[in-house]
């Protein structure tokens, strides 16, 4: 799960931290990053478990509603939004999901706490016209099960700025993950089949073991090859002097140069169009577009002085 989009993100963050805490050794801001990455697996594990609060809301809602209906002699007429909930045939399977299981056994309780904000989200979905019109079809299907989950997730979970404020309060370093996160969560709902039950394959932390070694790499290649890549940078700045660069906007383009250097199977434009994407949301207005335009320079007198081989 943990991707290079990720990885890059995380490089920037916690190398700026790096450089703004002296004594720092590389050992213990290396060790900072295996955990901020492993965090962010923890993450798409708990918003899978988010899943299941809901719909053990659900679940209190129905035996509250049936026990209600069995004091008062009422009977239910057509279907109910909370035991469909309930029931959904995709929950039922990722509740009983192994390796979600060990996740929990492991971390111990997740939102149960949240009562508040669970039956607020909870009820986002049940009123939803989406979830009403999937009440009225009728057709509760594994597939439309499952769908329907994926596009309530979509729409309630996703960009939930109530929900960002309270992933914030659990770990300072979730929020930065969530929008790329949700996009494994939805595509891992997507992936579920029916017949393969509880052994249902979640991501894995890692999709290859290149990822995990492209993270170490990286990482201490950008604070070892600092002095030649920063010498880099001011030579070529553009009407602008280095000191006067934002600090956020030099640790970008170091990160990023460091990856066109050690990197040769990636192409420039892939390194490129990665940080500059981190510089639209982590720098100045402005700085994407400086950026762009000094890596182009830089590499092409890399290119020019045959400096820089790319496969």
């Amino acid at each position: 799960m943990i991707n290079r989009e990720i990885i890059r993100l995380k490089i920037v963050q916690l190398i700026y931290a790096y450089y703004q805490n002296e004594g720092k050794t590389i050992d213990v801001a290396e060790k900072e990053l295996n955990f901020s990455l492993t965090k962010a697996y923890d993450l798409y594990n708990s918003l899978l478990l988010l899943l299941l609060n809901l719909r053990e809301v659900a679940v209190r809602r129905d035996e509250a509603r049936q026990a209600r209906d069995k004091r008062m002699g009422t009977k239910l007429t057509g279907v109910d939004a909370d035991s469909q909930f309930a029931a959904n045939k995709f929950l039922l399977q990722l509740e009983a999901n192994k390796s979600l299981l060990a996740f929990r056994e492991k971390q111990g309780q997740m939102w149960e706490n949240e009562d508040a904000f669970l039956k607020k989200l909870y009820n986002s979905f049940v009123e939803s016209d989406v979830y009403q019109m999937y009440l009225t079809k009728e057709d509760f299907s594994y597939e439309a099960d499952r769908e329907i989950v994926r596009k309530l997730y979509k729409s309630y979970v996703c960009n939930n700025d109530a929900f960002d404020d309270l992933l914030e309060e659990r770990s300072l370093y979730w929020n930065d993950d969530k929008d790329v996160v949700d996009s494994f969560v939805l595509k891992t709902i997507k992936r579920f089949r029916e017949e393969d039950g509880a052994d249902q394959e979640l991501l894995p932390e890692y999709a290859s073991d290149d990822d995990r070694a492209f993270a170490s790499k990286l990482f201490r290649n950008t604070i070892g090859l600092a002095p030649e890549v920063r010498t880099l940078i001011k030579e070529n700045c553009k009407n602008w002097e280095f000191n006067r660069l934002a600090f956020m906007d030099v640790i970008i383009m170091q990160i990023a140069l460091t990856e066109i250097l050690s990197f040769p199977s990636i192409p420039v434009s892939v390194s490129i169009n990665e940080y500059l994407d981190i510089a639209k949301v982590y720098s100045t207005p402005r700085s994407a577009s400086y950026i762009n335009g000094l890596l182009d320079h830089v590499v092409k007198k890399l290119k020019a002085a045959k400096k820089l081989l790319k496969q």
